[in-house]
Protein backbone atom coordinates (compact mmCIF):
# COMPACT_ATOMS: atom_id res chain seq x y z
CA UNK A 1 0.00 0.00 0.00
CA UNK A 2 1.49 2.95 -0.96
CA UNK A 3 2.21 5.39 1.84
CA UNK A 4 -0.32 8.38 2.86
CA UNK A 5 0.60 12.18 2.69
CA UNK A 6 1.55 14.58 5.65
CA UNK A 7 0.13 17.94 5.69
CA UNK A 8 0.45 20.63 8.62
CA UNK A 9 -1.10 23.36 9.27
CA UNK A 10 0.67 26.91 10.69
CA UNK A 11 0.38 30.24 11.76
CA UNK A 12 -0.16 32.53 14.50
CA UNK A 13 -3.70 32.66 16.69
CA UNK A 14 -6.27 33.30 15.04
CA UNK A 15 -5.49 32.24 11.42
CA UNK A 16 -7.72 29.57 10.95
CA UNK A 17 -6.01 26.11 11.40
CA UNK A 18 -8.18 23.95 13.22
CA UNK A 19 -11.33 25.15 11.18
CA UNK A 20 -9.18 24.72 7.88
CA UNK A 21 -7.87 21.44 9.12
CA UNK A 22 -11.34 20.12 9.15
CA UNK A 23 -13.09 21.38 6.16
CA UNK A 24 -9.43 20.30 4.23
CA UNK A 25 -9.92 16.87 5.70
CA UNK A 26 -13.86 16.90 4.15
CA UNK A 27 -12.65 17.69 0.80
CA UNK A 28 -10.06 14.80 0.86
CA UNK A 29 -12.82 12.52 1.94
CA UNK A 30 -14.96 13.80 -0.84
CA UNK A 31 -12.19 12.33 -3.51
CA UNK A 32 -12.10 9.07 -1.66
CA UNK A 33 -9.20 9.74 0.81
CA UNK A 34 -9.24 8.68 4.07
CA UNK A 35 -8.17 11.73 5.97
CA UNK A 36 -7.07 11.95 9.76
CA UNK A 37 -7.25 15.11 11.63
CA UNK A 38 -4.88 15.71 14.76
CA UNK A 39 -3.10 18.59 16.53
CA UNK A 40 -0.24 19.28 18.33
CA UNK A 41 0.93 19.46 21.47
CA UNK A 42 -1.47 16.46 21.40
CA UNK A 43 -3.04 13.78 19.10
CA UNK A 44 -2.19 10.55 21.47
CA UNK A 45 -3.02 10.04 24.90
CA UNK A 46 0.43 11.06 26.17
CA UNK A 47 0.91 14.02 24.20
CA UNK A 48 -2.22 15.06 25.62
CA UNK A 49 -1.10 14.53 29.01
CA UNK A 50 1.94 16.89 28.11
CA UNK A 51 -0.66 19.40 26.40
CA UNK A 52 -2.52 19.92 29.59
CA UNK A 53 0.80 20.70 31.55
CA UNK A 54 2.40 23.08 28.64
CA UNK A 55 -1.58 25.03 28.05
CA UNK A 56 -2.37 25.44 31.66
CA UNK A 57 -1.57 27.21 34.10
CA UNK A 58 0.39 30.31 34.75
CA UNK A 59 2.12 32.51 31.37
CA UNK A 60 5.51 31.79 33.02
CA UNK A 61 5.24 28.11 34.26
CA UNK A 62 7.77 26.91 32.21
CA UNK A 63 10.86 28.43 30.49
CA UNK A 64 11.52 28.41 26.67
CA UNK A 65 14.14 25.54 27.47
CA UNK A 66 11.67 22.95 29.24
CA UNK A 67 8.16 23.87 26.68
CA UNK A 68 10.73 23.00 24.06
CA UNK A 69 11.42 19.67 25.95
CA UNK A 70 7.75 19.40 26.56
CA UNK A 71 7.18 19.51 23.03
CA UNK A 72 9.43 17.53 21.73
CA UNK A 73 8.63 14.69 24.15
CA UNK A 74 5.01 15.38 23.28
CA UNK A 75 5.39 14.87 19.49
CA UNK A 76 7.58 11.94 19.85
CA UNK A 77 4.55 9.99 21.04
CA UNK A 78 2.43 11.61 18.55
CA UNK A 79 4.46 10.93 15.66
CA UNK A 80 5.22 6.97 17.09
CA UNK A 81 1.47 6.44 18.03
CA UNK A 82 -1.04 8.31 15.74
CA UNK A 83 1.49 9.95 12.44
CA UNK A 84 3.62 7.20 11.24
CA UNK A 85 0.80 4.19 11.63
CA UNK A 86 -1.37 6.28 9.88
CA UNK A 87 0.98 7.22 7.16
CA UNK A 88 2.19 3.68 6.56
CA UNK A 89 -1.89 2.29 6.48
CA UNK A 90 -1.67 4.62 3.25
CA UNK A 91 -3.98 7.26 5.10
CA UNK A 92 -3.65 11.35 4.42
CA UNK A 93 -2.71 13.05 8.07
CA UNK A 94 -3.53 16.38 8.36
CA UNK A 95 -1.98 17.74 11.83
CA UNK A 96 -2.83 21.64 13.19
CA UNK A 97 0.38 22.90 13.87
CA UNK A 98 3.38 20.54 13.43
CA UNK A 99 7.58 21.79 14.30
CA UNK A 100 7.35 24.56 12.56
CA UNK A 101 5.45 26.15 15.57
CA UNK A 102 8.19 25.04 18.09
CA UNK A 103 10.51 26.83 15.83
CA UNK A 104 8.13 29.67 16.40
CA UNK A 105 7.03 29.81 19.29
CA UNK A 106 9.80 28.28 21.58
CA UNK A 107 12.90 29.26 18.89
CA UNK A 108 12.23 32.87 17.88
CA UNK A 109 10.00 33.89 20.36
CA UNK A 110 11.60 31.62 23.10
CA UNK A 111 14.85 32.46 22.29
CA UNK A 112 15.89 28.96 21.98
CA UNK A 113 18.50 28.08 18.82
CA UNK A 114 16.80 26.61 15.92
CA UNK A 115 19.58 23.45 15.44
CA UNK A 116 18.65 23.10 19.23
CA UNK A 117 15.11 22.45 18.07
CA UNK A 118 15.43 20.59 15.04
CA UNK A 119 18.18 18.04 16.94
CA UNK A 120 15.61 17.36 19.27
CA UNK A 121 13.06 16.66 16.57
CA UNK A 122 15.59 14.37 14.86
CA UNK A 123 15.74 12.45 17.62
CA UNK A 124 12.26 12.30 19.09
CA UNK A 125 10.42 11.91 16.15
CA UNK A 126 13.29 10.83 13.73
CA UNK A 127 13.26 14.24 12.28
CA UNK A 128 9.76 13.50 10.16
CA UNK A 129 8.74 16.32 8.13
CA UNK A 130 5.55 16.97 6.56
CA UNK A 131 5.05 16.50 2.51
CA UNK A 132 3.44 20.02 2.71
CA UNK A 133 2.64 22.50 5.07
CA UNK A 134 0.31 25.45 4.71
CA UNK A 135 1.57 28.55 6.06
CA UNK A 136 -1.93 30.75 7.04
CA UNK A 137 -1.67 34.22 6.92
CA UNK A 138 -3.37 36.95 8.97
CA UNK A 139 -2.80 40.51 9.82
CA UNK A 140 -1.91 40.40 13.65
CA UNK A 141 -4.86 42.41 14.67
CA UNK A 142 -7.60 40.18 12.41
CA UNK A 143 -5.94 37.09 14.28
CA UNK A 144 -6.30 38.23 17.63
CA UNK A 145 -9.65 39.53 17.08
CA UNK A 146 -10.35 35.79 15.94
CA UNK A 147 -8.75 34.41 18.86
CA UNK A 148 -10.71 36.47 20.96
CA UNK A 149 -14.14 35.67 19.77
CA UNK A 150 -13.09 32.34 19.93
CA UNK A 151 -12.06 32.16 23.21
CA UNK A 152 -14.67 34.04 25.03
CA UNK A 153 -11.87 35.30 27.76
CA UNK A 154 -11.04 31.58 28.21
CA UNK A 155 -7.12 31.58 26.97
CA UNK A 156 -4.40 29.39 27.44
CA UNK A 157 -0.98 30.01 28.52
CA UNK A 158 0.44 31.07 25.09
CA UNK A 159 -2.38 32.72 24.11
CA UNK A 160 -2.53 34.81 27.81
CA UNK A 161 1.16 35.62 26.82
CA UNK A 162 2.00 39.70 26.07
CA UNK A 163 1.73 41.25 22.78
CA UNK A 164 5.78 41.62 22.43
CA UNK A 165 5.21 38.04 22.45
CA UNK A 166 2.60 37.68 19.85
CA UNK A 167 4.56 39.75 17.56
CA UNK A 168 8.03 37.72 17.84
CA UNK A 169 5.56 34.65 16.97
CA UNK A 170 4.61 36.58 13.64
CA UNK A 171 8.08 37.54 12.53
CA UNK A 172 8.73 34.06 13.19
CA UNK A 173 5.95 32.80 10.82
CA UNK A 174 7.25 35.71 8.15
CA UNK A 175 10.35 34.00 8.47
CA UNK A 176 9.10 30.60 7.78
CA UNK A 177 7.37 32.94 4.55
CA UNK A 178 10.80 33.69 3.22
CA UNK A 179 11.85 30.05 3.87
CA UNK A 180 8.81 29.03 1.34
CA UNK A 181 9.97 31.02 -1.45
CA UNK A 182 12.95 28.28 -1.20
CA UNK A 183 11.39 25.17 -0.49
CA UNK A 184 8.52 25.35 -2.53
CA UNK A 185 7.60 21.61 -2.43
CA UNK A 186 6.61 21.73 1.04
CA UNK A 187 5.77 25.30 1.84
CA UNK A 188 2.73 26.92 0.77
CA UNK A 189 1.47 30.65 1.57
CA UNK A 190 -1.83 30.85 1.73
CA UNK A 191 -4.04 33.89 3.21
CA UNK A 192 -6.14 33.30 5.57
CA UNK A 193 -8.01 36.80 5.62
CA UNK A 194 -10.48 35.48 2.92
CA UNK A 195 -13.02 33.25 3.32
CA UNK A 196 -12.84 30.27 5.12
CA UNK A 197 -14.43 28.10 1.48
CA UNK A 198 -11.83 30.22 -0.40
CA UNK A 199 -9.14 29.18 1.70
CA UNK A 200 -9.81 25.83 1.49
CA UNK A 201 -10.18 25.81 -1.74
CA UNK A 202 -7.09 27.30 -2.34
CA UNK A 203 -5.40 24.40 -0.40
CA UNK A 204 -7.01 22.08 -2.38
CA UNK A 205 -5.66 23.42 -5.91
CA UNK A 206 -2.18 23.40 -3.79
CA UNK A 207 -2.27 19.45 -3.53
CA UNK A 208 -3.64 18.68 -7.26
CA UNK A 209 -0.26 17.10 -7.87
CA UNK A 210 -1.07 14.43 -5.42
CA UNK A 211 -4.56 14.50 -5.82
CA UNK A 212 -7.18 11.31 -7.63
Amino acid sequence: MPRGRFLSLEGGEGAGKSTQARALAAALRKRGIEAVVTREPGGSPGAEAIRALLLEGEAGRWSARAETLLFAAARADHVEKVIRPALDAGHWVICDRFIDSTRAYQGVAGGIDDADVLALHAFGSEGLLPDRTFLLTVAPDVGAARAALRDRGATDRFASRDEAFHAAVASAFATFDRLAQGDPERFRRIDASRPPEAVTATMVVDLADWLP
